[in-house]
């Protein structure tokens, strides 16, 4: 019992590194929440660990690695550029024809927490670095099962984080004029466009 319960406190702790760090998923989280208040940020999650378990359980059986594909890093990097700069030519769309955020580019908060999950290079990076020693440690006391063990002590922090995000996003529309609003969207549209910058930095 106190091994798992230190296990937990160790994978809880790290995770917030890679869980509360200012990235894609955050900035569009916000811009979701504006409207969709926590049930956004926790749809957005919920995309998010559709892509975060398989990769997990093929990182705990050894399936992959960026030796094995050299070239993964630059196409996933590139690919989430691209995808960025469209979300967020999407968004100042939408604001530009007064639409709330996701109804510019037709797509669901779910939808957007999986792209900017499988399209960002960093997410993949952590789990092959970071994330890769948890899945190590889980699987040398707990065998395959501690895979499992170690994703529901981590995946848990995302949908807080997030929904809390989504939640705390909603409550300030109430502080934020209509011109507020706009520039705090054009803002995080920003955001992603930075973003996407660093994803391309690989190419250089």
């Amino acid at each position: 019992m106190v091994q798992i319960l230190e296990f937990a406190v160790l994978v809880i702790s790290v995770s917030a590194s890679g869980v509360m760090a200012p990235g894609p998923l955050f900035a569009a989280n916000i811009a979701y929440g504006l409207k969709g208040g926590a049930a956004a940020g926790i749809k957005m999650a919920a995309g998010h660990a559709v892509v975060e378990l398989p990769l997990v359980i093929i990182l705990g059986i050894g399936v992959f690695s960026l030796d094995s594909f050299p070239g993964f890093r630059t196409i996933v990097s590139v690919l989430g550029a691209v995808a960025l700069f469209v979300f967020a030519a999407m968004q100042i769309r939408g604001i530009i024809r007064r639409e709330r955020p996701g109804h510019a580019s037709g797509q669901s908060p779910f939808v957007v927490g999986m792209a900017l999950s499988a399209l960002n290079p960093f997410f993949i990076t952590w789990w092959l670095t970071i994330g890769l020693k948890l899945i190590s440690d889980a699987m040398i006391e707990w065998a395959f099962a501690g895979v499992l063990i170690m994703f529901a002590l981590h995946i848990w922090m995302d949908f807080a984080w997030l929904g809390t995000v989504g939640f705390l996003a909603a409550k300030s529309t109430s502080i934020l004029s209509s011109r507020g609003y706009k520039i705090l969207i054009v803002a995080l549209s920003a955001v992603l466009v930075y973003f996407g910058i660093t994803f391309l930095e690989v190419l250089f």
